[in-house]
């Protein structure tokens, strides 16, 4: 049977930290590195305030500061906020109003993210209903206006 997203992010292991001690790539360096959670990380994106966003890296940095890491990890990051995005999805469809807003968290480029629950259109779609400028962006759909 398959998991709801709102089981995958409300009984999902807690976050922690790993140490590298040796690079794995550029992307792991030598250092601490934090696993989130994805109930930390809709903790942290139900705090930002409609009509902001917050890029991907600010939130990864957010997250290690909470947790004395060095960095976070980006895979992770990425895979769990898409579980939060989809449980936020679920709960809309079940008739919740307030739900976490997702869509206010952009790629570090600005742009906005097409694995996201509607897409990139989607996605700027609600950014677009909040007041956030955006500007096409060719293949990537859109992102923040300069």
């Amino acid at each position: 049977m398959r998991r709801s997203a709102i089981d995958k992010r409300d009984h999902s292991p807690g976050p922690a930290v790993q140490v590298i001690r040796t690079s794995k790539s550029a992307n792991y360096p030598v250092g601490k590195m934090l696993i989130s959670s994805p109930r930390e990380i809709d903790v942290v994106v139900r705090g930002i305030r409609k009509g902001r966003v917050l890029r991907m890296g600010a939130l990864r940095q957010r997250l290690a500061e909470l947790h004395g890491a060095d960095y976070t990890c980006a895979l992770t990051t990425g895979i769990f906020l898409r579980v939060v995005a989809e449980a936020a999805e679920e709960e809309r469809a079940l008739g919740k109003v307030r739900t976490t807003p997702w869509w206010r968290v952009v790629r570090d480029d600005g742009t906005v993210n097409d694995k996201m629950p509607g897409g990139s259109a989607g996605h700027a779609k609600r950014l677009k209903a909040e007041g956030v400028a955006l500007e096409p962006a060719g293949k990537k759909g859109w992102r923040l206006a300069q």
